[in-house]
């Protein structure tokens, strides 16, 4: 059945507690978006380049009700007061009924990664018929690694260039898996792929046999017992500064390593951190970020 949709501005301190209150007063659905979009004061959050943290200074909030407009308003003034708001601008219009299910899948199509490597959700048909296409099945989840990200395009960029037949390699931060999976299927003997996320575990479990891949996974909490011929690590400057001697134990002596998910006025400091157990320079720049790569000492 039709929906209702109320979209509400508000401004940062006020969106979550708003989008919490309508949740529990009965909201199917909220999300939060930049209010200046496409303007001059449109401002990057969640990490990306020149992000600085936190929600928009002005965001607009959508909610979607069950289509009884009468209800949802009344929603909308009862997390008002709850807050203490007493003025509100928003909107309100009917959605279709559709096929959400179809409608998000619309927004993931394959993702090229080079002219040999394809990411493909698992709704799609396999794109790249050359002969040594490598399609990678891979389904938007809760675990970071999609493709869709340059970080994670610039390491499977560098894998292609890097895994030999043999090689064993450890993806540390594994998220989705999509790295040691991409790996086993560059013709690395074996991956062992490491995260913080137990969740992040079952989905690169789950991924890997999806590709009909075997690859060993474990959670950060457990000892680590492996020595990689190439170590990959895809997470943030900050853990990376940190994980410096713990990938350099797990990296052998003329193993080669790859750093993503660091900005680029970040790579010098990366850089010199790992002097002491690595030969490392920027390998390539990708829309604000860089991955720096070279061999164990």
């Amino acid at each position: 059945m039709p929906l209702l949709s109320i979209t509400i501005l508000l401004d940062r301190e006020t969106a979550d507690q708003f989008g919490d209150a309508l949740l529990e007063d009965g909201a199917l659905s909220v999300s939060v978006e930049d209010a200046d979009e496409g303007t001059v004061a449109e401002r990057p959050i969640f990490g990306e380049p020149g992000a600085t943290g936190g929600l928009w200074d002005r965001c607009e909030l959508t909610a979607l009700f069950q289509n009884d407009a009468n209800t949802a308003i009344e929603s909308v003034w009862r997390a008002a007061a709850e807050l203490d708001i007493s003025t509100l601008s928003f909107t309100h219009a009917v959605v279709d009924d559709i096929d959400w299910v179809k409608q998000n899948q619309s927004q993931f199509q394959p993702i090229p990664i080079s002219t040999r490597i394809t990411i493909v959700p698992t709704w799609h048909q396999s794109s790249n018929s050359a002969d040594n296409a490598i399609n990678i099945a891979l389904d938007p989840g809760a675990a970071f690694g999609t493709g869709s990200h340059p970080t994670t395009r610039l390491c499977l960029q560098w894998l292609e260039q890097n895994v030999e037949t043999g090689n064993k390699v450890l993806d540390y931060g594994t998220g989705s898996g999509i790295l040691a999976i991409t790996a086993m299927k560059l013709g690395a003997s074996e991956a062992f792929g490491v995260d913080i996320d137990a969740v992040a575990v079952e989905t690169a479990r789950y991924n890997a046999g999806q590709n009909g891949v075997v690859m060993a996974l474990q959670t950060t909490d457990r000892i680590l017992d492996y020595v990689a011929d190439i170590t990959v690590a895809n997470i943030l400057a900050n853990p990376l500064k940190i994980l410096a001697p713990l990938l350099a134990a797990h990296t052998s002596v003329g193993g080669k390593l790859v750093l993503a998910g660091i900005l680029d006025e970040q790579a010098d400091d990366i850089i010199q951190i790992y002097r002491p157990y690595f030969d490392l320079s920027v390998w390539r720049q990708a829309e604000g970020w860089s991955a720096i790569a070279g061999i164990r000492i």
